[in-house]
C-alpha cells in the first residue's frame, strides 16, 4: 500500500516536473502555428498587392489603347484646338450667300457660281468682258469693301510694266536661284524672285504710274452702291519693292478692281466701267460705259501664254477642265498684311465661243485656303456653264458706249 502511494507520489512528480515543458511546447507550437499564418497572410497580401498592380497597370494600358480609338468628346476638341495655334482669324467656311442682292443677276451664272463656291468663306465676281456687266457677284459683302492684299495677282501688273519699259520681252530669260527663266515660265509658275527683280528696275513712281494706270486705287464699278476703292501706297513699302510687285506689300485690292483688269486683257484693252443691275429691267437697259482705252494691245499676246501656262501646268492647274476650253489666270497666295486672313486669289478668262467671261474668285479663311484652291473654284463655274451649253449661245447685243473717256495709251501719251 505504501508502495502504491509511492507510485503515486512519484507519478505526480514527474507530472510537475513536465508540465513547464508542456507549456512551453505548447506555447512554441502556438507561436510556430501564429507565425506560419502571419506569414502566409503576408505572402496572400502580397500577392493581392502584386495584383492590383498588375491590374492597375493593365487598366491604365486598357485606358491608353481606349483612348487611341474612342471619339474625342467636344471638350477634348477644343483642348486640341488650343494647342494648335492659328495666326488667322477668319473661318475658312461660311455661307457665302446670305444678304446678297440678286434681281439683276444673271441666274444662271449665278447657280454656276454658288454651287462651286461651295461652303468656302469667299466671293466670285463673274464679268462680260465685252461690256462691263457684272453678271454675278456672290458676297457682295467681301468683294465691295475696301479691298485685300492682292498677293501673286500683282505679278501681271508688274509684267505688262516691264513689258511697256523695255525691261523685258517675252523670252528674255532672266536669272533666278541658278535657273534662267523667262516671262512664260515665271508667270505661269509665279516666280517670286523674277518679279522682284522686275519691281526693283521699275522703280516706285513706275510701279505706282501703272497700277493707277490698271484701276487700283480707284472705283472699278459705276455707281454701285457700297463699293470701296482699293489703295495705293505714297511710298514703299518697308518690305520693299520686290515685295510690293511679288506679293502686293503695301496695296489693297478688290475683286472688282481684278475682275476690272481681266476684262481689259479679255478685250485687247478697253476698260469698262463695271455695272450692276439692280433688275431684270435694268439689265435689259445696260449701256456700256468706257472708263478708258489701254494702248496694250501689242502686250497682250506676251502675257497670254505665261496665264495660260499657269492653268495648263502652273500654279492654277486645277482650273484646267477641257483643252478645248482654255482659260487664262493668274493665282494669288498669301497672309494679307493688313489683317490676319489668309487669302487665295484667281483672276481669270476664257477664251471660248461666243460669250466669254471673266471670273474673279477670292478665298479669306486660314488652312486650306490659297490661289490653287481658288482657281479650282473658278474652273467649277467654266465646268458648270458649260454643261449648260451656255457659251455657245445668242445673247442680246448692247447698245454701244455712249460715255467714254480719252484714250490712254500704256505710256501715258
Amino acid at each position: 500500500m505504501q508502495l502504491a502511494k509511492a507510485n503515486r507520489v512519484l507519478t505526480l512528480v514527474f507530472v510537475l516536473c513536465l508540465a513547464p515543458g508542456l507549456a512551453f511546447g505548447a506555447h512554441k507550437k502556438k507561436r510556430a502555428g501564429g507565425h506560419s499564418k502571419a506569414k502566409a497572410q503576408s505572402v496572400r497580401g502580397h500577392s493581392k498587392s502584386k495584383r492590383t498592380a498588375t491590374a492597375r497597370v493593365s487598366g491604365h494600358k486598357s485606358r491608353l489603347r481606349a483612348s487611341r480609338h474612342a471619339p474625342l468628346t467636344h471638350a477634348a476638341r477644343l483642348r486640341a484646338r488650343r494647342l494648335l495655334w492659328n495666326p488667322w482669324t477668319e473661318p475658312t467656311f461660311a455661307d457665302s450667300t446670305s444678304s446678297d442682292f440678286i434681281d439683276g443677276e444673271d441666274l444662271t451664272v449665278r447657280r454656276a457660281a454658288v454651287d462651286a463656291l461651295g461652303a468656302f468663306n469667299g466671293t466670285v465676281v463673274v464679268t462680260d468682258p465685252n461690256t462691263g456687266r457684272i453678271l454675278t457677284m456672290v458676297n457682295q459683302k467681301v468683294a465691295l469693301k475696301g479691298g485685300f492684299q492682292p498677293c501673286s495677282t500683282i505679278k501681271v501688273v508688274a509684267a505688262l510694266a516691264g513689258l511697256s519699259e523695255g525691261l523685258v520681252e517675252r523670252n528674255t530669260l532672266v536669272k533666278s536661284y541658278g535657273v534662267r527663266m523667262g516671262l512664260t515660265e515665271a508667270l505661269a509658275r509665279s516666280n517670286n524672285s523674277y518679279f522682284a527683280r522686275m519691281g526693283e528696275s521699275l522703280g516706285f513712281e513706275k510701279i505706282n504710274y501703272y497700277a493707277r494706270l490698271f484701276g487700283l486705287g480707284e472705283k472699278a464699278g459705276l455707281d454701285i452702291p457700297g463699293e470701296q476703292p482699293g489703295r495705293l501706297p505714297s511710298q514703299p513699302p518697308s518690305s520693299g519693292l520686290g515685295m510690293m510687285t511679288s506679293f502686293g506689300d503695301g496695296i489693297t485690292l478688290t475683286p472688282l478692281q481684278l475682275a476690272s483688269l481681266m476684262t481689259a486683257i479679255a478685250n485687247g484693252g478697253t476698260m469698262y466701267y463695271l455695272q450692276y443691275p439692280r433688275s431684270h429691267e435694268d439689265a435689259g437697259k445696260l449701256v456700256p460705259r468706257i472708263k478708258r482705252r489701254l494702248d496694250i494691245g501689242q502686250l497682250i499676246p506676251e502675257i497670254k501664254p505665261g496665264m495660260m501656262g499657269a492653268v495648263e501646268y502652273g500654279t492654277a492647274r486645277r482650273a484646267n477642265y477641257n483643252p478645248n476650253e482654255p482659260i487664262l489666270g493668274k493665282t494669288g497666295t498669301c497672309t494679307d498684311s493688313h489683317s490676319p486672313i489668309h487669302l487665295g486669289w484667281f483672276g481669270s478668262f476664257n477664251d471660248v465661243g461666243k460669250n466669254k467671261l471673266v471670273v474673279v474668285v477670292l478665298l479669306t479663311g486660314g488652312r486650306g485656303v490659297n490661289g490653287p484652291v481658288a482657281s479650282g473654284i473658278a474652273g467649277q463655274v467654266y465646268r458648270n456653264l458649260s454643261k449648260a451649253n451656255y457659251f455657245q449661245q445668242d445673247r442680246a447685243s448692247l447698245p454701244l458706249a455712249l460715255v467714254s473717256s480719252e484714250s490712254y495709251s500704256i505710256d501715258g501719251n
